[in-house]
């Protein structure tokens, strides 16, 4: 992330700068994605699409923009133009607001003519939206709408139906009642972004009548960065995990020099108050799937000492990873992202003290560490930040937690295990794999948008490419799930091959570094090639495309007899006779 893009940025700065923050983002060794991103508009677009791509940018997206002509977002999403349909976008934003509505409620109007014209404008998105999905079945973002910048009815505009206040609360809950039930349709909250930065400044007229800008131009970093969290978190850029120092973070003092009776945190003081909804709001993030670990300068007695004071929040049970010591934090950083095989720009630091702050922050490329102040900041700034933006929610995101925990209790067996098989023998390892239904469609759209290290060829989909693969003759798509006497570590791994006459061609292999080292992979590949065989395919071709993050399968194929046949710039082909494969899974239990 590039300095001045950091949150809480300063828009008037980014806005002055942008050449030159955009200069040095490309010029950065980051491993970009190419992605196409249509700009619908129903006001002035421009500077929204050059912050948006800065923040892309930043986030290791590398944009390309269509953007509608002034005021004809509807014409283009109904009717299409030969450059928007060429353009196959990946992503379509629909920048719409309060100005865009195309009729108002007014007070002579009976209860029913509002009705008739609510239903009657939602009816204009609505359909909008459906072209929108069957034409191009890409990933769609609305906004919502603000509210007016002024209340004809003061206070009962809220609650009469005749308020346009009432009016656009009613037609945003439609909005959201749709995005609810469509799960590649996200909502961008500019009602909340407007009430955050102030909705006078935010709907300051002189840009509309002089710009036709729908919102303030400073304000248009705030829009930009909250469209960048949707985009970035679809394609699998949220960060992972929470890594939080102890002493004057969690809790107030030093838990080494003023004891665990000394230490603010609780009910009972205003500041121990502060730190309780601090440590309230980091153990949330559990129920979404964040791992929570504890990166702390202190004796491990007196952390965990800490940890279960009787009037904090979090426990010691609570984090998967607890680095109490007195090493460099850049190091135990390094560690905990090894142990928990995740890399280390997945994570986020917290921590009060900015030495170590800007330590971590130079030692560790791509790490998040947000420049919190007063602890009465702490949650403002990290939970605006973005770094966890929710776009797709599965059980397995609930139990990542759990998952992991169960990992450190396999890592523990392994010890005591000489012969590594044995190991593998004594977890009473289970697999499901299964050609895709439609009920893990989400999820194995969001493991390919998810999973960089073991993915061999990093081709990321839309949920409707995934759909379709699913209904083709001429794939074979297999997800596969594994548990043991640990726990269930839910859809790990997902396989895409395309029949190609009596051909098999792998155009997708990935698997979650969370099993890694269990032979997930030989049951996978074992079922691939039953498959295959069963469908008549004489040869399996497999792909390496290497990126940035995925050296560690570089020869994964050659552990199966696969021959290489070709290479270059590191990029390799493999393929293997279908009949010639010796079957390679010894230790797993698999269920098709």
């Amino acid at each position: 992330m590039h300095q001045l893009l950091k949150y809480p940025f300063d828009g008037d700065i980014i806005l002055q700068k942008r050449k030159r923050i955009k200069r040095e983002l490309l010029s950065s060794d980051t491993a970009f994605i190419d992605k196409n991103i249509a700009v619908l508009g129903g006001s002035t677009t421009d500077d929204i699409v050059s912050m948006l791509e800065l923040f892309l940018l930043s986030n290791g997206i590398r944009p390309r923009f269509y953007q509608s002509e002034f005021g004809q977002y509807w014409q283009d999403a109904m009717f299409g133009n030969e450059e928007l349909d060429s353009f196959n976008p990946d992503v379509i934003f629909i920048h719409t607001s309060g100005r865009n509505i195309i009729n108002y409620p007014n007070v002579k109007m009976t209860v029913q003519e509002v009705n008739n014209m609510l239903s009657e404008q939602y009816a204009y998105f609505e359909s909008m939206w459906e072209n929108l999905s069957k034409k191009f079945g890409c990933a769609i973002i609305q906004n919502n709408f603000e509210m007016p910048f002024y209340r004809l009815m003061g206070n009962k505009d809220a609650y009469d139906i005749h308020g346009r206040t009432n009016y656009l609360n009613r037609l945003n809950s439609m909005f959201y009642e749709y995005a609810a039930n469509h799960n590649n349709f996200f909502i961008n909250d500019i009602n909340y972004l407007s009430a955050s930065y102030g909705l006078d400044k935010w709907s300051d007229t002189f840009f509309w009548h002089m710009y036709k800008y729908a919102l303030a131009v400073p304000a248009i970093p705030e829009l930009a960065f909250s469209v960048s969290n949707i985009i970035k978190s679809i394609y699998g850029k949220n960060k992972k995990a929470l890594v939080l120092d102890l002493d004057n973070t969690l809790w107030g003092g030093v838990v080494g020099d003023d004891g665990v009776e000394g230490i603010d945190i609780g009910k009972e003081t205003s500041m121990g108050q502060v730190y309780y909804e601090f440590q309230d709001y980091a153990k949330q993030h559990k129920d979404l799937g964040v791992l929570l670990c504890v990166n702390s300068k202190n004796d491990y007695e007196n952390a965990i000492a800490g940890l279960e004071h009787p009037e904090g929040c979090l426990k010691p049970n609570d984090f998967v990873a607890i680095k109490a010591n007195w090493e460099n934090k850049d190091r135990n950083i390094i560690e905990t992202a090894d142990e928990l095989n995740i890399l280390p720009e997945s994570l986020v630091f917290v921590d009060d003290n900015p030495a170590e702050r800007a330590i971590v922050e130079a030692q560790i490329d791509g790490i998040a560490v947000p420049d919190i102040d007063k602890a009465e900041n702490y949650i403002r700034i990290i939970d605006r930040s973005g770094f966890f933006e929710v776009t797709n929610f599965s059980e397995d995101d609930i139990k990542r937690n759990e998952m992991y925990a169960a990992n450190a209790e396999r890592a523990k067996l392994n010890k005591s295990f000489e012969n590594y098989e044995d190991y593998l023998l004594s977890l009473d390892m289970n697999a499901q794999i299964k050609e895709f239904e439609n009920i893990y469609l989400p999820r194995i759209t969001q493991l390919t948008n998810k999973s960089n290290q073991f993915n061999l060829t990093t081709k990321r989909y839309q949920e409707q490419e995934i759909k379709d693969v699913m209904e083709s003759e001429n794939h074979i798509a297999l997800y596969g799930k594994l548990s043991d006497k640990f726990g269930d570590n839910g859809i790990i791994s997902v396989v895409i091959g395309r029949q190609e006459n009596d051909i098999l061609h792998i155009e997708l292999w990935l698997m979650s570094c969370r099993v890694l080292k269990r032979n997930m992979e030989f049951a996978m590949m074992d079922d691939v090639i039953r498959r295959a065989k069963e469908q008549g395919i004489k040869k399996v071709i497999g792909y390496y495309y290497k990126t940035a993050k995925n050296s560690m399968v570089k020869d994964f194929y050659s552990q199966f007899g696969f021959k290489k046949v070709s290479e270059e710039n590191d990029d390799s082909v493999w393929e293997i006779a279908a009949d010639t494969y010796a079957y390679k899974n010894k230790v797993i239990k698999v269920e098709n």
